[in-house]
């Protein structure tokens, strides 16, 4: 597939990959190096209670999440039309340390190319991975992309931070796609949100966030080149998306403990498409909804 010029973002990709795996090397760093500090630590001190050792008892200190997810969303980005996709989930649950609060999970789900680990918590500062996956597009998923050209999806990776000052939290992550046609794309997301207990068994979460998009992804999601416009059934005309901000997004999850172990999810989400995402021609519909429903069983500790 053809590509836009290049303005300059291409050239920032090898930092990318370069802050991600510095990322991810520095969180196995402190995970690995904490255990022989640990193990060294003078016994007759006391330590402070951020730094409180591992709680351990009869319960274990792990509990895992099991169930199905159903989600709604755009066949592509841009379209009108939408799709219905189910999966099975797997949650993780770390009860291991005192000071970790029960109330804040590690785990958060901003979307299938969005799925985050706080792996490393130190106080109110959560930093960890992220992972997911995009599925591309097809030129039969809409009228306006006949002719232009399969868009094979790919696997996603990256990492995020996000610091608490309860209830609410702001955060910012980076996914690079690593394989499929747009391999070498990234966003940039950045966000605020907060976690509202509403009643002891119900909490919603609102999430409002920006998305920056590299060169590379706005021209293969976004930009028609000159030859991709010569095949288009739809004869839509040359345009050339800039990296910038592609979209502004809105979403509000709601997690209710049906018992002790059954808990049921449900999100809503929407999504504004914004500058050159907006104004490009493969674009049907700027205004992009979704919705997930979930539900999901607990084995092991659940507090």
């Amino acid at each position: 597939m053809d590509t836009a010029p290049v303005r300059g973002v291409g050239e920032g990709l090898s930092i990318v990959k370069v802050i991600t795996l510095l990322l991810a090397a520095s969180t196995a760093a402190v995970s690995f190096a904490a255990v022989p500090a640990a193990r060294a630590a003078d016994v007759t001190e006391e330590a402070p209670a951020s730094y409180a050792a591992p709680v351990v008892d009869d319960k274990g200190n792990w509990g895992f999440e099991v169930g199905a997810i159903g989600l709604t969303k755009p066949k592509y980005e841009g379209s009108s039309q939408y799709r219905f996709l189910g999966f099975p989930i797997v949650i993780p649950h770390y009860y291991g340390d005192n000071y970790d609060p029960k109330t804040r999970s590690r785990f958060s789900f901003r979307g299938l190319d969005d799925v985050r680990y706080a792996v490393l918590r130190y106080g109110d500062l959560d930093i960890g991975p992220l992972a997911g996956y995009t599925f591309g597009r097809d030129d039969s998923d809409g009228a306006r992309l006949k002719g232009l050209g399969d868009v094979d999806g790919g696997v996603i990776l990256g990492g995020f931070a996000e610091y608490h000052f309860d209830p609410f939290f702001v955060d910012v992550a980076l996914g690079d796609q690593i394989t499929g046609d747009a391999s070498g794309a990234y966003t940039v997301k950045a966000g605020v949100g907060a976690d509202f207990a509403v009643t002891d068994r119900l909490v919603l979460s609102p999430y409002l966030s920006a998305t920056y998009a590299s060169g590379d992804y706005m021209d293969k999601y976004f930009s028609v080149t000159s030859a991709q416009s010569a095949r288009s059934d739809a004869g839509l005309d040359r345009f050339d998306a800039d990296a910038g901000i592609k979209d502004i997004s809105f979403q509000i999850e709601g997690k209710y403990r049906l018992s002790k172990r059954w808990s049921a999810r449900s999100t809503l989400g929407y999504s504004r498409l914004v500058g050159d995402a907006a104004d490009s021609p493969v674009t049907a519909d700027a205004d992009q909804f979704s919705a997930l429903v979930g539900l999901t069983y607990t084995f092991g500790r659940t507090d």
